[in-house]
């Protein structure tokens, strides 16, 4: 499962971090960018010691300070089986007939590098230039 997909599903549902200094913020995902960058609303701040807390409104979390993110089980097992469905649904899809002059099929000449242009077979003289 990737990252960022789990975090674009937990939008505005609870969540835990902990950054690399210890210090862990709990609040509802407002929003996140492909740098794992996040904002959280209705936050819980603890201190690395776990002796002071603050309540925040809102804070910017920058994703290179992160240590981990806690999300709910249910939430794992919602992203999961959405991706098994969209893995199913692209594998019945594979088998699909693509239609067109850029369709090869077996039998035709492969194009690209060291195809040889119009069919034309080279002779018995090897490979080069020569004559």
């Amino acid at each position: 499962m990737l990252p960022l997909s789990l975090l674009n599903a937990a939008q505005n549902k609870p969540m835990l971090v902990e950054l690399k200094n210890g210090e862990t913020f709990n609040g509802h995902l407002v929003n996140c960018d492909n740098f794992m960058n996040i904002t959280l609303r209705e936050v819980y701040q603890t201190s690395a010691e776990g002796d002071r807390f603050w309540k925040l409104k809102e804070c910017y979390i920058r994703g290179s300070t992160i240590k981990y993110l806690r999300v709910p089980d249910a939430l794992l097992d919602a992203v999961k089986e959405e991706q098994n469905r969209a893995r199913e649904a692209g594998r019945s899809a594979r088998g699909a007939h693509v239609s067109g002059a850029g369709a090869r099929g077996r039998g035709q000449q492969p194009r690209g590098r060291g195809a040889v242009r119009g069919g034309q077979v080279r002779g018995a003289r090897g490979r080069g230039r020569g004559m």
